[in-house]
């Protein structure tokens, strides 16, 4: 039977008769009126799941996950002020419609209910998806099932005490908000949620202000596994570094009281807290779920049996507040509003065409304040006798080390972050000094997880900050990849632009390192980075492209709000020679500070019209070896240094390979997946011209003497041009 119409049946029975399941009395500093308006918030909820499940089987709407047995989180958001972020959980409409009777102005049915019916003119989304979330109610809208909005909710709390002390241009949140996030006992287990939970409790050990409340919803099961009996106490009630709290989520009057408590001490110590949440799970798991399939018929009884809304009616009765019939008329008074908002809401357009679903990948630009390079007195302050050495050629490394120092000289919000990144100055040397001369709020030293350092990072830029941090190599950033994917890339996207992630992820990567760490240090696999939409890719092959190309990210950070990755190649960090040892011949001098490459500008050595050789980084590096080689050998080559990987510079590299009678590609990524396959698709579509590609071997990379024997090098490069020329260079 559809245990959606018994629980209805029942509220309905049960509440005539003053037939209320046991419990508490109401106790607490809940108010007779706020009390009324936190069913009001309760009642509107479970009409919206009811009527969400109407929308579907009328092929009307097309979500029906609930939140029914969740009502109790209005009392939550009743305990929080409506300046305090809030993560939310995807069962946490009753939260939202509480928090936006804090809010003047809400239209909270409609709202939701366009939502549902997944209408452009939904407000969060723009008709994306059904998400929780608006940016009047700072409720950014979350996408995840699975906790993973954890770690970045975790580094919004990080950014409040780090923005007293340096208040970015854009800051949102109050100094003394508290970031509330919320997720269900079975997402409580997922390594990510851990994670999180860890990374907050090892930053309150030590005394570092982290404003956050955890909320956990305990309904006892996830989708038909169950919880542990007991496990969610057991797991969370003494941990060090953050306070655990628990109430029933069935009454409100209990869990406002407890939550109000929990929300004092953040607020107040600026420490971790943990609220653990009775509730219970009604009707299944989402429209589709029947949970006796899975479950005894008299389990799933008992929960419904505890309807909150019951236990509601019940307390707002012996509180004087309400009698259970007018309970039942406002009831019902929702339902039949809801269901008149409702048929207006599924009439509304929707998107139609591909543009108008990826209008949002790109996030609007802003308005920032017009910023000079640093002063001369900065810069002497800060390079000290750097400065003469600016004017010699250096290697990559230390050039980055001193465009970084520049931008965050130039920019207060700029915040690095990782793993080493501090008193180590970088794993190769990249940050050194940096520690000495930002200090400890700008340079942070993160504990070994690189889930939290990206979390950092998003929930910094969403308060203001421009996040730069760092993945220590690019074969550690897999186990985190889906905090770029599933959560900075898709928040301007099911936010409608309202929310974006600015930040330059500098990750150490691909090939070619001798003899050191196999395939845990060199990774030349950048698919998944590439199959992000809306991220940006960029690497440099050389420091001064390095330099310019930096501070090209952080101004697309900065001003257009774009999530980018900068690709370093550790290979040549401390490259110094090119073709003979002493050459020097890939060592630059340090650009100016105001010097930038633009967003889709390639670079071009040599005009040879014989081949064009396509490539970037190491392979730029090899192709320019090789270039010479074959110019004694009468081919004349230019090589085209791509240094955008996504998108790719589609327009600025045809034009680079104009008048060229052949094009090589250079891929040092796998043959499989890598890039290699986009640039012949591109070259083969867009110009007829004979093409060939050298790319990796699809193969992990080996340590020790063999480590470059999968990837291209000088020789075969050489040996891949001959074929494509045949000797004819006429």
């Amino acid at each position: 039977m559809d245990r959606a119409a018994i629980v209805e049946t029942n509220f309905r029975t049960r509440v005539a008769a003053h037939d209320f399941p046991p419990g508490a009395d109401p106790a607490g500093p809940l108010s007779r009126a706020d009390a009324v308006a936190l069913f009001r918030a309760q009642c509107l909820s479970r009409a919206l799941d009811l009527q969400s499940r109407a929308m579907q089987a009328a092929g009307q709407g097309f979500y029906t996950i609930g939140s029914s047995g969740h009502e109790g989180m209005a009392a939550v958001a009743q305990a929080l002020r409506p300046t305090d972020p809030a993560f939310l959980h995807y069962r946490d409409a009753a939260f939202q419609i509480a928090r936006s009777a804090q809010v003047p102005g809400q239209a909270i049915t409609w709202d939701m209910l366009l939502s549902f019916a997944c209408s452009s003119d939904d407000p969060i989304s723009g008709g994306r998806h059904k998400v929780l979330g608006s940016k009047a109610l700072n409720i950014p809208p979350q996408t995840s099932t699975i906790a993973s909005h954890l770690p970045k909710a975790v580094g919004a709390a990080y950014s409040i005490g780090t923005a007293r002390r340096h208040a970015p241009e854009h800051a949102e949140y109050p100094e003394d908000a508290v970031v509330m996030c919320s997720f269900g006992d079975a997402s409580a287990n997922h390594s990510t949620a851990q994670g999180a939970f860890n990374t907050a409790q090892w930053t309150s050990y030590q005394s570092v202000p982290l404003p956050i409340l955890f909320v956990c919803e305990d309904n006892g099961i996830g989708i038909s596994t169950k919880t542990p009996r007991g496990w969610i106490a057991a797991s969370f009630a003494n941990r060090p570094g953050m306070k655990y709290f628990a109430c029933d989520g069935l009454d409100i009057y209990d869990a406002h009281a407890t939550a109000q408590a929990a929300a004092q001490y953040v607020r107040t110590r600026r420490k971790p807290a943990f609220l653990h949440l009775r509730t219970v799970r009604l009707y299944g798991h989402a429209g589709a779920d029947v949970a006796t399939t899975y479950l005894p018929r008299a389990e799933v009884e008992t929960d419904e049996a505890n309807d909150p809304l019951l236990h509601t009616v019940r307390l707002l009765d012996r509180h004087g507040a309400l009698a259970p019939e007018a309970a039942l008329a406002i009831y019902d008074d929702t339902r039949a509003r809801v269901a008149r908002v409702a048929a207006e809401a599924v009439t509304r357009p929707h998107l139609e065409t591909a543009g108008d679903v990826m209008a949002s990948l790109i996030p609007p630009a802003r308005d920032c304040r017009p910023t000079n390079g640093p002063s001369a007195e900065a810069r002497a302050a800060a390079f000290g006798g750097d400065l003469k050495a600016q004017r010699d050629p250096q290697p990559m490394s230390r050039i980055l080390n001193w465009a970084l120092t520049d931008l965050m000289l130039q920019h207060g919000e700029v915040v690095l972050m990782g793993e080493d990144v501090g008193r180590k100055g970088g794993v190769y040397g990249v940050t050194q000094k940096l520690l000495t001369r930002f200090g400890a709020d700008r340079v942070i030293d993160t504990l070994l997880d690189e889930q939290s350092i990206l979390g950092l990072g998003i929930g910094m830029a969403q308060n203001g900050f421009i996040p730069i941090p760092e993945i220590q190599f690019l074969a550690y950033l897999h186990n985190a990849e889906d905090q770029l994917r599933g959560e900075a890339a898709t928040l301007p996207f099911f936010s409608n632009g309202q929310y974006a992630n600015p930040m330059v992820v500098r990750i150490a990567g691909l090939g070619y390192q001798k003899g050191f760490g196999g395939h845990f240090h060199n990774d030349n696999s950048v698919a998944v980075l590439r199959d992000i939409p809306g991220l940006i890719l960029a690497c440099p092959s050389n420091g001064a492209d390095a330099a310019r190309m930096l501070r090209e990210c952080v101004r697309l950070a900065r001003e257009e709000q774009r999530l980018v990755v900068f690709l370093e190649p550790i290979a040549l960090y401390p490259m110094r020679d090119l073709h003979d040892t002493g050459d020097g011949g890939w060592m630059t001098s340090y650009p100016a500070p105001d010097q930038r490459i633009s967003l889709g500008e390639v670079g071009q050595h040599g005009d040879g019209t014989d081949l064009a050789i396509v490539s970037y980084a190491n392979g730029y590096y090899l192709s320019r070896q090789a270039q010479e080689r074959l110019g004694a050998e009468g081919v004349k080559a230019r090589v085209i240094d791509l240094r955008w990987l996504n998108p790719l510079p589609k327009e600025a590299l045809l034009d680079a390979i104009g008048g060229c009678k052949r094009v090589l590609i250079v891929d040092e990524t796998r043959r499989t997946g890598g890039l290699s396959e986009a640039l012949m698709a591109l070259v083969s579509e867009e110009t007829g011209l004979p093409v060939a590609r050298l790319a990796a071997e699809d193969s992990f990379i080996a340590t020790g003497p063999a480590y470059g024997a999968t990837m291209p090098s000088a020789d075969s490069i050489c040996d891949a041009a001959r074929a494509l020329v045949g000797g004819d260079t006429a």
